[in-house]
């Protein structure tokens, strides 16, 4: 047998109860909730920006990122709703390197399960305690989910894992909005199944039980671009692409029609600069068209300290080592940008 298991690892329950959420900030998370939630249902025209690292790396960059975002927060309050990506489960694509904070709590060290499960943790904590900011994060392994349900105010799944059953069961069992990204191909008829499965209500194996699911009126699609077999990006956030979308939701039942833009990825060929661009004429189309306007809810940015990437070998504060992404200064003129034309 190739597969050895070493040790088992702590439970959720272990976890939360060493670092529980404080009763005062459960109650903020409540409200924030609440007011994420009404940006889906239509009853806020208020607009979100899930911003920050392609993955979260080390604490005290992500927290000095995380206030930044929040003096800015306070400033644009009646226009956007900041959501901080906190990405801790997002490794390098090809697995090599960085495995991704909840693995690899020191991006230089080698992967220690039981300290990463701490580590973001007491990441999360951190960044809420600082800000009164609650984030994002990619459900890359379905089981994690239990480690954070409580701190988290947002989940995406990604394009490598929208098909896979077992994502979107759980997300039919998580009561936050949850994003569902178009697979690499661009099917939109995947991303649309997915946000099927996810709404509908299931009773599925889950950590060793059998759960039942309520079902997520939240979960919704996120364009975020295509690549073709010769491995060509191809951009899915231009106008014509929102009235296909339009059209695929008009063909379905779904609660609360809403799409994201991610502005990365396959969308931008993975060149970080090129986001406030497409930012702008995703904004655009919201202007010109009412219909528009009401699906696209929100904007994907990828963002930190320092602009571009490094190698994993680097030791540069505040830069991306996955994904490359917009440095502070166009991430701070783009957010005021962002909030002037909503």
């Amino acid at each position: 047998m190739s597969l050895h298991f070493l040790r088992e690892a702590m439970s959720p329950e272990e976890l939360i109860s060493q670092y529980p959420l404080p009763e005062k900030h459960k109650k903020l998370k409540e409200k924030r909730d609440l007011e994420i939630k009404k940006v889906f249902t239509g009853e806020s025209d208020k607009f979100l920006v899930i911003i920050g690292p392609c993955s979260a790396d080390h604490e005290d960059s992500v927290c000095d990122y995380i206030n930044r975002l929040a003096v800015i927060q306070e400033k644009v309050a009646d226009k956007l709703l900041i959501i901080p990506r906190i990405y801790t489960n997002k490794p390098r694509t090809t697995g090599e390197g960085y495995k991704g904070m909840v693995h690899q709590p020191d991006p230089e060290k080698k992967p220690d399960l039981f300290e990463g499960l701490i580590a973001i943790r007491k990441l999360h904590l951190r960044a809420i305690k600082e800000t009164h900011l609650f984030s994002a994060d990619e459900m890359l392994y379905p089981e994690n989910w239990s480690y954070l349900n409580d701190l988290l105010s947002y989940v995406a799944i990604g394009a490598r894992s929208v098909e896979n059953q077992q994502h979107r069961l759980v997300v039919s069992g998580i009561d936050i909005p949850c994003g569902m990204k178009n697979p690499t191909s661009g099917d939109f008829s995947v991303m649309m199944n997915s946000c099927i499965a996810a709404q509908g209500k299931h009773t599925f194996l889950y950590r060793g039980w059998e759960v039942k699911s309520d079902g997520n009126p939240f979960a919704h699609t996120i364009l975020r671009g295509a690549v073709n077999k010769r491995g060509v990006a191809i951009p899915n956030y231009h106008y014509e692409d929102l009235i296909r979308l339009l059209e695929k939701y008009n063909e379905l039942d779904l609660s609360y029609p809403a799409t994201i833009i991610d502005a990365n990825h396959a969308n931008s060929n993975k060149c970080y600069s090129e986001q406030p661009r497409i930012v702008s004429e995703v904004l655009h189309s919201r202007k010109v068209n009412d219909d528009i306007r009401n699906l696209v809810k929100g904007i994907m940015i990828e963002s930190y300290i320092e602009e571009g990437k490094q190698s994993v070998h680097d030791h540069i504060y505040g830069k991306s080592i996955t994904d490359g992404c917009l440095g502070w200064n166009d991430t701070e003129v783009l957010l005021y940008k962002i909030a002037d034309n909503i």
